[in-house]
Order: C-alpha cells, then structure tokens, then sequence
C-alpha cells in the first residue's frame, strides 16, 4: 500500500523531486529519473519499469486514466502537492496531473535480447539529448534489438531525452557504456554467435550508398557524435561505411535524421528480402 506525503512547500522533498528533473548529478547518484505524460507513463508500466512514487496535485480533479493508475500503484509513495509546485515540477506549458519517479535499469548488455537477425545501433558521445531521444524513438519504429551509448554523452534519463523518445526508451533497452573498449567483448560473443555479422560505419563519405549496402544481414550500425563524428576507434573497428547521397545546398544531415534513415533502409531491405550486388 503506498504511503502518501504531503509536500505544502518547497521544503526537502520537493527538492528532492526538483533535483530529478534537473540535475543529471542527483539523478545518477539516486538511480532515479523523472518522467511525465500518459505514453511516457503507460509505456514504463507496461514494459515493467520500477516506478517508486507518482506525484499529483490533490486539488486538481484528476481524469479517471490518473485515478486508475494510482488505484493500481505498487510505487512506495504518493506525493500530494499545491498545484503551483506542480507546475514548477512539470516540464510542459500546462502541467501534467500525474508525475512519476522511475528506478534506473543497471547499464548491462544482457538487457538487449537478439533477434534472428541482429539489429543493433551504437551512437557515439552524443550531445544532443533530443536527437538520443529521437533516434530511441526510431529504434523502436523500425525494430531495433537495443540502443549502446559508448563515451561522455548526454544524459540518457534527462526529461528532454525521454520526451524526444515519447515513451519508446523504456521499449527499447538503452544501456551506457564508458567507452568502446567496453563493447569488444560483447560484440565478438555477437559476432560468433552470427558469423555474418557486419559492423557498418556511417559517413558522409562512406564506402557506398546507403541503399546499395546489403543491410538483410546481421547489422550494428554505428553513428557518430553530432560535430565530430565517428572516433577513430569505431572507424577501425567498422567492417565498411556507408553514406546518404544528399543534394541542395545542405552539406550533412542531422545525426538522428541520418540514423532515422539507415534504420528504414535496413527495415526495407529486410521486409521485401532484397540482397543487392555487392
């Protein structure tokens, strides 16, 4: 049965709820996050996320999808708060009516399940939280096994990731990584359990189009910081690259536009079967 606080002021669980949405720092040291909206919520009850509390305004005549979810609560608390800090806590222009407080997964490979055909994608330090979110929110879309963060990135569980991602990254196991030496191991176990398996770089002066690359085999595919790109380790470690032909004045695309693109060619190919000559 959860235990309802009431929280009447700024006082120190507020700040503590506060310090969640704000402070990647608190975040990682409490292995909580914070997160709002009803596909964020719905999706991290329905994929069995730990949530710890959810927090509401009592005041507020709250719609029967809120009640129902905090009829059916396991969380350990119910925070009660005035509106007015709500709305302080909320990250939107009008308020959400339920806020929760997520536990955080351990950032181990074993949470990513293989397909048949492994599709798995690597971004490397990115900066942008909203492209992390979005290309999470692809990966999702278009069936990828799992997302690997390697190196100083953006945070993961930052409200603006999650937003960008609308709910898919507690679909798609998303783990972190320091740094690709930590990867290795995994990918050879990856690679001998499907000796087909192909490393694929991308490049705006990659080896081949995009869409002359056979992507119907087992694919990690590796996607670079926002300014510098691919470090030098992932480029030695890439099996070939591939490129997006553009035209216009544009001189790239954006990291999770790109990535958004290689994971519909991949699905493509896969959904009609196309090997193309190499």
């Amino acid at each position: 049965m959860p235990r309802t606080l009431w929280i009447p002021t700024e006082n120190a669980d507020y700040q503590y709820l506060e310090t969640l949405c704000r402070n990647r720092t608190k975040r990682q040291r409490e292995r909580e996050f914070f997160v709002e909206g009803v596909r964020a919520i719905n999706l991290a009850l329905h994929h069995g996320w730990p949530i710890t509390a959810f927090a509401y305004a009592p005041e507020r005549r709250l719609s029967d999808w809120a009640r129902g979810i905090l009829a059916r609560s396991t969380a350990a608390i119910h925070a009660e708060l005035p509106a007015h800090l709500m709305e302080q806590l909320s990250q939107k222009e009008e308020a959400s009516e339920l806020l929760a407080v997520v536990a955080m997964p351990d950032d181990t490979l074993d949470t990513i399940t293989i397909g048949a055909v492994p599709l798995v994608l690597v971004f490397d330090r990115p900066v942008s939280p909203g492209n992390l979110g979005t290309l999470i929110r692809s990966a999702d879309a278009f069936g990828a096994d799992g997302v690997i963060i390697t190196g100083h990135s953006c945070d993961l569980y930052d409200p603006e990731t999650i937003r960008a991602s609308t709910g898919s990254l507690f679909a798609v196991p998303s783990v972190r990584l320091p740094s690709h030496m930590v990867l290795l191991p995994w990918l050879a176990q990856l690679r001998a359990a499907h000796p087909l398996l192909q490393v694929v770089a991308t490049d705006e002066h990659g080896e081949r189009d995009a869409q002359r690359h056979d992507f119907t085999l087992p694919t990690v595919l590796l996607l670079g910081n926002e300014t510098w790109g691919l470090s030098a380790a992932y480029r030695e470690l890439a099996d070939t690259s591939v490129r997006i032909p553009i035209g216009g004045d544009a001189s790239s695309l954006n990291v999770a536009v790109a990535g958004s693109i290689l994971l519909y060619e991949v699905t493509r190919q896969r959904a009609n079967a196309i090997t193309l000559p190499q």
